[in-house]
């Protein structure tokens, strides 16, 4: 019989594992003006909420400087449709999702905009009972994740199936909880099938009706739990803003996250093991050097989605995904022994899809040397293949063991945070969007059998973190992806925002 793991202690003692080392002085930076946000993109890349001509309010997608996303959980027994129901919201025309080439998404977490705001969605499917620690562990243990990591949870249970003990035992953890709750109870396909909710009235908890495979009522049920959520939480001071660089270090299992901070905080901070997996939790040590200050933040390591057997493990990717939420640079640490795997790949992504400046830390490079020079040349060459999605990424060859190329890690972590917060004048935006598209044109849009140039006619900073740059031009659906990446690069090597994800949003204007 596998071991038995207590989720409810290890969230708790995540909570408690936040420690704080100084070391040297304190620092100060200048601080920043907020920046507005715009509606977000459709699929089809036209804004919601404008019109033909003009721009009219609509909901906000950027993230608020200042505010994290809330995450909302959704829960339940297995076979219930909660991944269903996820990937009707992640696959609608309200998900915020950008097509990265060259990596497969790792859907633990979805970016979606409901009710006027956006929120990380979270699909808790892969915590299924384990056969060997028995369903009520299983179950139980699902809850108290969602309890103690979401913001709001969204309980699903099968409508056919009927009300079951362990929805029952679900639902007794999750009334303990303070958050917003919503009970959704699925597969209430035809409204004659109204009548086997009735029974959930049991539970004693707020309830909606929805069919997640025909979509009705899904969208109107996570709306209404959102709109209980209160404002969004604000962050630690970032930096530019007077705090300190958050620096998350994320990457596989036994990598040397762990001795990576430890060798920077110069002692004994992490438990440190051969064995894949000590780190569960996020921890996070302050730093403060000459240079300024620093808060490592030492992640669990990610697994590929199809390994994380484990609850405990699933509940350590969640931790992982806030860490990048509320960083301002992300490290993806690599195993150069091992080469640059698929799941580094992945690992990325997500830092990029996270909004958020990262750099390549290739770990125990030192092997490579002692063993074959050859070997370090085709590592590199393989590093610099598998991430042509993001051709602009540093890599830094290092080694934890030795401390090799150490001293240049707190640098370039700077240089990043600098270049995610970086505000470009509005003036300066515009002539540089003049000279790149007299550069190189976009393809000229067709309308039936007439063909017109399309036209860029202004372009504005909306915010930070990643910068987002709003591109108002008289035929948005008509612009390529490859005209896209084209203005992203151009504008990366004009400002220096090597490193960190561009985003670029394109508007409807007519030209006057």
């Amino acid at each position: 019989m596998a071991p038995r793991v207590n989720v409810k202690q290890t969230l708790a003692a995540s909570q408690r594992s936040v420690g704080w080392m100084r070391v040297g002085p304190l620092g100060s930076r200048a601080g920043a003006r907020p920046i507005r946000s715009v509606p977000p993109l459709r699929r089809d890349g036209r804004g919601r909420g404008y019109g033909s001509a003009a721009m009219s309010p609509g909901p906000t997608s950027v993230r608020a400087a200042g505010t994290a996303l809330p995450i909302v959980a959704i829960v339940g027994r297995p076979n219930v449709g909660k991944s269903t129901l996820f990937n009707r919201y992640a696959g609608s025309r309200r998900a915020l999702v950008e097509d990265t080439p060259g990596v497969t998404r790792d859907r633990i977490v979805e970016t979606v905009e409901a009710a006027g705001r956006s929120i990380l969605l979270v699909d808790t499917a892969g915590l299924d009972p384990d056969p060997d620690g028995g369903l009520e562990q299983a179950v139980q243990a699902q809850a108290e994740a969602a309890v103690e990591e979401a913001d709001a949870i969204l309980f699903v249970v099968d409508g056919k199936g009927g009300l079951l003990p362990e929805d029952e035992e679900i639902a007794r953890t999750l009334r303990k909880s303070p958050r917003p709750l919503l009970l959704l109870v699925n597969k209430i396909d035809a409204p004659s099938h109204q009548v086997n909710a009735a029974e959930f009235h049991r539970l004693g908890l707020p309830m909606r009706t929805a069919s997640a495979e025909h979509g009705s009522g899904a969208w109107d049920a996570l709306e209404a739990l959102v709109e209980e959520l209160p404002e969004g939480e604000a962050l630690p001071e970032a930096a530019g803003e007077g705090g300190p660089v958050r620096i998350a270090l994320v990457g596989r299992p036994n990598v040397g996250k762990s001795s990576w901070v430890n060798r920077l905080l110069g002692s004994e901070r992490v438990v440190v093991s051969d064995v894949p997996g000590t780190t569960r939790d996020s921890v996070d040590s302050l730093l403060e050097t000459e240079r300024g200050n620093f808060i490592l933040v030492d992640t669990a390591g990610l697994r590929r989605p199809g390994r994380r057997d484990a609850v405990a493990e699933r509940a350590s990717a969640y931790m992982t995904m806030r860490a990048l939420e509320r960083a301002d640079v992300a490290m993806v640490v690599i195993d150069a022994s091992e080469g640059f795997t698929d799941q580094d790949a992945r690992v990325c992504g997500l830092a990029r899809e996270r909004g958020r400046p990262a750099a390549v830390l290739a770990n125990k490079w030192d092997l490579l040397d002692r063993d074959d020079p050859r070997e370090s040349k085709r590592v590199r060459d393989e590093i610099d293949r598998r991430l042509r999605f993001m051709a602009d990424t540093p890599v830094l060859q290092v080694s934890a063991k030795s401390g090799a190329r150490g001293k240049r890690i707190l640098p370039l972590a700077q240089e990043l945070a600098k270049a995610g917060r970086t505000k470009i004048a509005t003036p300066v935006l515009n002539e540089w969007l003049k000279d790149a598209t007299a550069r190189h044109e976009p393809a000229m849009a067709q309308r039936g059998l007439r063909r017109k140039p399309v036209k860029f006619l202004y372009a504005t900073q909306v915010a930070v973190l990643p910068p987002t740059i709003v591109l108002f031009c008289t035929a948005p659906d008509t612009i390529q992806k490859s005209y896209v990446r084209f203005l992203e690069n151009r504008l990366r090597e004009r400002f220096g925002l090597e490193g960190s994800p561009v985003r670029l949003l394109l508007r409807h204007r007519r030209k006057d």
